[in-house]
């Protein structure tokens, strides 16, 4: 196999988790472009037809299932109506996840529980559903590659906005990352994170004066990443060109987290 082949997904099946928009809907077209057929995992239908439309565009097949990655039964659900139309995924990229900005004192025991719920107990139950689907396969692969999307805030505290329970959420992933490598292995599943920087989404605004001499301002490279050019990196972590990967977080954010 040639180095440029290594990163092709042609024939593999990828379920991208909260693809709607920002950084999950740039990924599920970056496994698009790799040749992958692409199943969209959402909360709302609905909102995933642009991309479905954008995916036609590059030739590859689609299939959308609705769930909240907080409720198993609706994961399984997905996870059998993706098998049905696309095959049994050979990746997941368990990208959903949402943050509360706000004082320690202020949060309540519901914003605590909404933030760990989707970011830590969701990515659990996902890899679960999809892990156990990737080693029970009888389609002749062997394993799977799972990618979970962590945060330079599990080894670092954001500034000047206050969100512990996101940050305790995001360490978590990479630690359960570690954990399920190190477990599944031997299943011939991968497990890695990444690790972003800052990134111009509607959950982060960075270009908010409130924000940006933190955000932007202190950081090498003095911007924020465009969620397509987190695409690249996760293709390589999807594809064989990352074979003897497992249990790595990958930190890709400009230079953040050197000072």
């Amino acid at each position: 196999m040639g180095v440029l082949d290594a990163f092709s997904l042609q024939g593999r099946v990828a379920v991208v988790t909260g693809a709607n928009k920002g950084i999950g809907r740039a990924l599920a077209r970056s496994l698009a472009e790799a040749g992958a057929d692409v199943g969209l995992l959402v909360r709302d239908p609905a909102a995933a037809e642009p991309v479905v439309a954008e995916l036609a565009d590059l030739g590859v097949r689609t299939s959308v299932a609705a769930a909240d990655v907080t409720d198993r039964d609706a994961l399984v659900a997905a996870a059998e109506s993706i098998t049905e139309e696309l095959g049994v995924p050979d990746v997941l990229v368990n990208n959903a996840g949402t943050c509360i900005h706000k004082e320690a004192f202020e949060v309540t025991d519901a914003e605590w529980d909404q933030v760990i719920d989707i970011n830590l107990s969701g990515l659990w139950k996902a890899s679960q559903v999809f892990g156990r689907a990737m080693a029970q396969r009888s389609d002749g692969r062997t394993g799977g590659v799972m990618v979970n999307i962590g945060s330079i805030s599990s080894i670092i505290v954001n500034r000047p906005q206050w969100q512990a329970g996101y940050n305790a959420s995001k360490a978590a992933v990479h630690q359960l990352t570690r954990s399920l490598a190190a477990e599944w292995a031997p299943l011939g599943i991968r497990v890695n994170a990444l690790a972003p920087g800052y990134v111009r989404t509607e959950m982060a605004p960075v270009d908010d004066p409130r924000f940006k001499p933190r955000w932007i301002d202190d950081a090498p490279m003095q911007r924020a990443a465009e969620p397509a050019e987190l695409g690249p990196t996760v293709v390589w972590m999807a594809s064989d060109a990352s074979s003897f990967m497992t249990g790595s977080i990958i930190v890709v954010d400009g230079g953040y987290t050197v000072y």
